[in-house]
């Protein structure tokens, strides 16, 4: 800025309005005395001329950003200033605008090229590239990008696809050399995109180009024609071993778990069924205690009523004849005791009344013969 003494309250001037002044009096030097009035047509040609001119310096002074969009206004071939979405101001004839599209995602081929009709043609000296174990692939994918800066993608780099192409080849040929052959064909390739992504990014950062790295798909990863055939029988068999290690992993999880189970089981019912017989001997040897504590105190009674028992249990699984006192003596040889066991026989001793017995069971312990007899 120039203080302008002549300017009114000491205003200081501007060095593109005095250029502008300047401009305007030596275009209005190139004309006769009364300067455009003169050669301008009288009357209403003349308003209308003159609202044309002011209609296009409107137009060429107001210009839109949309909202997908970076206004980047030159002026004089130089960028002074950004402009977000929406309308601005710009000196008309001085400024220029380039409104590039911020929020759209650009697409960069590389190791191919699709054609006209839809189809993929592969570019050799792009995709061809080597493995770390010295194994040769053809490489064909695509980057994806936005841009992050404006300025710096419109006026730093002269050709931003050709210079996203060749780094990104130089990346992926680097993350490449250091991956096994294998890796890039099967389970390596995410690994693979990642690095090559972190890697191009960073070139670009320090090209300064303005551009954000969106993504870094593979498109197709294959060995040369010449061993195709080899390398495809070497990826089935691959595949074929993954395969048969999932199903025997997936019999082992469904085997071990079941036996485990079947384990427990066993061993819980033996637990189980040692406290049952512990618990059975405890109580039976409780109960002889006690049965031996009564005994100790009672003998006659107690041995006297175990004998009862003991003939109440026993005697009515046999076939028996009861001989109260010295009757036995006079059983003659030839009684038929054979027939008791047959079926259907009479009863050759009549059954002794309860009140016999009950008077025997007080007397002294009867004499008993028994003889069971097989049919």
């Amino acid at each position: 800025m120039t203080w302008d003494p002549k300017e009114p309250w000491g205003k200081k001037s501007d060095p593109l309005e005095a250029a502008l002044k300047q401009a305007k009096t030596q275009f209005t030097d190139l004309f006769p005395s009364g300067g455009l009035k003169n050669l301008l047509p009288s009357g209403g040609v003349r308003n209308i001329l003159i609202a044309g001119v002011l209609i296009l310096l409107v137009w060429q002074s107001v210009f839109i950003v949309a909202p997908d969009e970076e206004g980047v206004v030159k002026r004089f071939g130089v960028p002074v200033r950004a402009a977000d979405p929406g309308p601005h101001f710009k000196i008309p004839f001085v400024e220029t605008v380039l409104q590039p599209k911020v929020e759209k995602l650009f697409r960069v081929e590389v190791g191919f090229r699709t054609t006209q009709q839809g189809r993929q043609q592969m570019v050799p000296q792009e995709a061809l590239m080597l493995t770390g174990d010295m194994n040769i692939l053809g490489i064909e994918f695509i980057v994806q990008y936005k841009i992050k800066e404006a300025r710096d993608f419109l006026f730093n780099v002269a050709d931003i696809d050709e210079t996203i192409g060749k780094a990104a080849e130089a990346s992926m040929r680097e993350v490449v050399g250091k991956s096994k052959i294998d890796e890039a064909l099967t389970t390596g390739k995410a690994v693979i995109q990642a690095d090559t992504m972190t890697l191009l990014q960073t070139i670009l950062d320090q090209y300064q180009s303005g551009v954000q790295i969106a993504a870094v798909q593979l498109q197709d990863v294959d060995p040369p024609e010449a061993v195709a055939a080899a390398f495809k029988d070497v990826t089935n068999a691959k595949e074929d071993r993954e395969k048969l290690i999932n199903q025997a992993q997936g019999y082992r999880n469904d085997i071990l778990p079941r036996a485990k189970g079947e384990a427990a089981e066993l061993v819980n019912r033996a637990k189980g069924f040692a406290q049952a017989r512990l618990n059975r001997a405890q109580g039976e040897a409780n109960r002889f205690l006690a049965t031996l504590k009564e005994y100790n105190q009672a003998k006659d009674v107690i041995s006297k009523r175990i004998y009862i028992e003991t003939m109440e249990e026993i005697l009515p699984h046999m076939e028996k004849v009861i001989i109260d006192g010295k009757g036995g003596e006079r059983v003659l040889p030839y009684l038929p005791l054979d027939r008791l066991s047959r079926p259907g026989s009479k009863p050759l001793v009549k059954p002794v009344p309860q009140s016999e017995v009950e008077e025997f069971r007080q007397e002294s312990p009867p004499t008993i013969k028994s003889r069971a007899h097989s049919s």
